[in-house]
């Protein structure tokens, strides 16, 4: 293919950042968003590390912030090394393109495999757990002629349509998106299925620490990985409410294409792909659908730039006059329950763009605010 995945693009962090963007992601009330805003501000997460205490006492938190030590980030290192498995941040080479320009971005993934499954652009195919012989049928043909065009197949390892996917794509590159961390993968049954993949042409990705046992709640989280590495997401059986439209809908936030297999309207595993179709989704009844489809977007290089980097100090936000006491009262009084996009913020106080920034950095890390889709924020009220 021309264009996209020709080149992998990025930096490498030193040992030393890596242990410190462990720290930073593994602190309280740090998420993806939190971690890119403290980066972009401070320049690097060293830096960042050592003012977490102090924003979150300006932000008006009660209680002390926990910052992950030095000694719990080499020790989680240490784990992956021994699992076969490392770090890859952001900004670096093996990083999945796409990826990086989704909201919310993990700032590091935890891999185990061929990083190469990786470098190529890729489509994601999920769909029910309890599916039929000819959607799984289906789904391994879709994931067979896909991966011959060149494509990597991503999935979510789960039973059903996901199996099927990564069994059909084993030749020729599949990445499989855990929910809980590499060590604790999910469902059993498929733990031979995910040895084949990461001792052969695959890759397991993850952005939960070592030891997490996947909840219901981290499943989600998974289908953002599923649906952002993916140029497009396609859905093979289902239900009315599948964590497969889940799926489907977060690759539309990220602006992929979303591609649905029509079934039999008796057929419950079939109504929420059905439904997709009726709303605007690509029908796809053979691989040429997606092929077609996605061929213009793989001649352009979409991806290439990260939202993170770290090469010393350059990514700190200009130096300014530090907001003070009537600033944060100022903001704090412009939000409330109801998610409101930042620039209206700054529209709204009249405050210079990065003291508001900052602000909003000192509520977060103070546990005072949510944040939503689209880059929106709001208050968060206690009960």
């Amino acid at each position: 293919m021309d264009g996209f995945g020709a080149e992998r693009k990025g930096i490498a962090l030193t040992d030393r950042q890596k242990i410190a963007w462990l720290r930073l992601i593994r602190s309280d009330n740090v998420g993806p968003v939190t971690f890119r805003d403290l980066i972009n501000h401070f320049g690097s997460a060293e830096t960042a590390l050592g003012m977490l205490p102090e924003l979150s006492r300006r932000g008006g938190s009660s209680r002390h912030i926990r910052v992950a030590s030095r000694e719990e980030a080499e020790r989680e290192i240490d784990v992956a090394h021994r699992f076969g498995a490392r770090f890859v941040g952001i900004g670096e080479p093996d990083y999945p393109s796409a990826l990086r320009q989704i909201d919310a971005a993990p700032p590091l993934l935890a891999v185990r495999g061929d990083a190469a499954a990786a470098a190529p652009p890729a489509i994601s195919i999920v769909g029910s757990r309890n599916a039929s012989i000819n959607g799984v049928k289906f789904a391994a043909m879709l994931a067979r002629d896909c991966g011959r065009a060149g494509y990597g197949i991503v999935s979510g390892l789960a039973r059903g349509i996901d199996a099927s996917a990564h069994r059909a794509s084993l030749q020729t590159g599949t990445i499989a998106a855990l929910a809980g961390g590499l060590d604790r993968p999910y469902p059993p049954e498929n733990l031979g299925l995910l040895d084949e993949i990461w001792n052969g042409n695959g890759l397991a990705v993850s952005e939960m620490p070592f030891g997490w046992e996947p909840r219901a709640r981290d499943f989600p989280r998974r289908n953002r990985l599923i649906a952002g590495i993916a140029l497009g997401v396609v859905i093979v059986e289902a239900a009315k409410r599948s964590g497969s439209l889940i799926t489907a809908r977060l690759a539309g936030d990220f602006g992929r294409l979303v591609f649905a297999v029509p079934g039999s309207p008796l057929d419950m595993r079939c109504q929420g792909t059905n439904g997709l179709i009726k709303d605007g989704a690509i029908l796809t009844t053979e691989p040429a659908d997606i092929l077609d489809a996605l061929a213009p977007l793989t001649r352009r290089d979409l991806f290439s730039h990260s939202k993170v980097e770290e090469p010393g100090q350059e990514t700190a936000a200009p130096a300014g006059t530090p907001p003070d006491d009537s600033d944060r009262a100022r903001v704090s009084e412009a939000l409330g329950a109801s998610p409101v996009e930042t620039d209206d913020i700054i529209r709204h106080t009249g405050l210079p763009a990065a003291s508001v920034y900052l602000i909003l950095l000192e509520l977060d890390l103070a546990g005072r605010l949510q944040r939503h889709a689209g880059g929106l924020v709001s208050l968060t009220f206690a009960g």
